[in-house]
């Protein structure tokens, strides 16, 4: 009975001696991850602002198959949440106190365990590095006293257990971004009426590698010549292809906005006032960066050839920016449509807008 009392009385001793050393170790804790990702600010934000698109990227639940997500009223900006739940997950909800657009996101995540509830802080930041953004996704909290008990008996800290986890998120949050930025479609309208009108434009001359970079600093060139001087800008700017030389990989083109009537300039200025017809054309949209446009091209001119359609020599086919850089960081978003000049028919009854 004695010895009894006496093991008693040394499990005591142990339970108290264990209870104050894990109550006194520090539950601090602080997850950080860091990349550089190929893609523009605004675009980096806005997949990690929306929650719906979580289950796309982050690293949990494509470590099982039964996740469960429910989401809140609001699933970007503050205020959006969701919750989940899983057999080997557990239960947990993520809500966002605060979005400070393109720059930081500051969010709630709430574990629920056998332990009880555990709550963190997270925090994402996101900062330009050129045409990339340097993205840091970190987690700040302290664990509970069952929560440093349990761990004590795990090889890792909960920070060795998450580093990999947070890195591997990064990582599919980058090919996610690569796969929706490289998305686009090329699709021919069919044959309509462009109304044509006057213009005012530049023209330079250039190898055809450096078309894409340079049409965008002339557009913003012609676009500033017609704010200075009270010119109305109609409609979206426009590239006319006056030249397309591929032997020698060259192009003389110009950089344009339509205006709604003549304009008389001087003998010095580098803008210039012209006129376009109003034409019969074949018209393609490519939704999707410029990097594609020369396969809208070729399709277009494939489909000419597959129906017989004859173009006009004589005029000059364009390709009108409907959406850009300007309008959404995304390419995948950008719109170009491609007018092609036909040969006109007598009877014509595509007149479409």
């Amino acid at each position: 009975m004695k010895i009894f009392k006496y093991l008693l009385f040394l499990l005591l001793i142990f339970i108290i001696g264990a209870s104050i050393y894990i109550a006194t170790k520090d539950g601090k804790f602080q997850v950080e991850q860091e990349m550089i990702m190929e893609a523009p600010q605004e675009v980096v934000y806005k997949e990690v602002n929306d929650f719906t698109t979580w289950k796309n990227w982050e690293p949990w639940s494509q470590e099982t198959d039964d996740m469960i997500l429910n989401y809140g009223e609001k699933t970007s900006g503050e205020g959006a949440s969701y919750s989940w739940q899983s057999e080997e997950m557990g239960k947990g909800k993520m809500i966002t106190t605060k979005a400070n657009p393109h720059k930081t996101i500051e969010q709630k995540i709430t574990f629920k365990t056998p332990f009880g509830e555990s709550t963190s802080d997270i925090y994402w930041e996101f900062e330009p590095q050129g045409d990339s953004t340097r993205v840091t996704w970190g987690m700040i909290g302290e664990q509970s006293f069952m929560e440093k008990a349990a761990f004590i008996f795990q090889d890792e800290s909960l920070k060795e257990m998450m580093q990999p986890m947070f890195e591997k998120g990064l990582n599919n949050l980058q090919e996610e971004l690569r796969v929706k930025m490289n998305s686009y479609s090329i699709n021919i309208e069919g044959v309509t009426q462009h109304g044509g009108g006057y213009y005012m434009y530049i023209t330079t001359a250039s190898k055809i590698s450096q078309v894409n970079e340079r049409m965008v600093k002339m557009i913003t060139e012609v676009g500033n010549f017609m704010n200075t001087n009270n010119i109305e800008q109609v409609g979206k700017p426009f590239v006319l292809y006056n030249e397309w030389n591929e032997d020698q990989a060259t192009a003389i083109y110009s950089a344009a906005y339509f205006t709604p009537s003549e304009v008389i300039t001087t003998s010095e200025s580098s803008v210039l006032n012209g006129f376009m017809p109003n034409q019969r054309t074949l018209k393609t949209t490519l939704k999707g960066d410029y990097d594609n446009l020369q396969e809208a091209w070729d399709n277009s001119y494939a489909y000419l050839q597959k129906n017989g359609m004859q173009i006009d020599e004589d005029a000059k086919a364009f390709e009108v920016y409907v959406t850009g850089p300007k309008d959404n960081a995304n390419p995948a978003e950008w719109i170009t449509n491609i007018y092609i000049p036909l040969e006109q028919v007598t009877a014509d009854t595509n007149n479409n807008d």
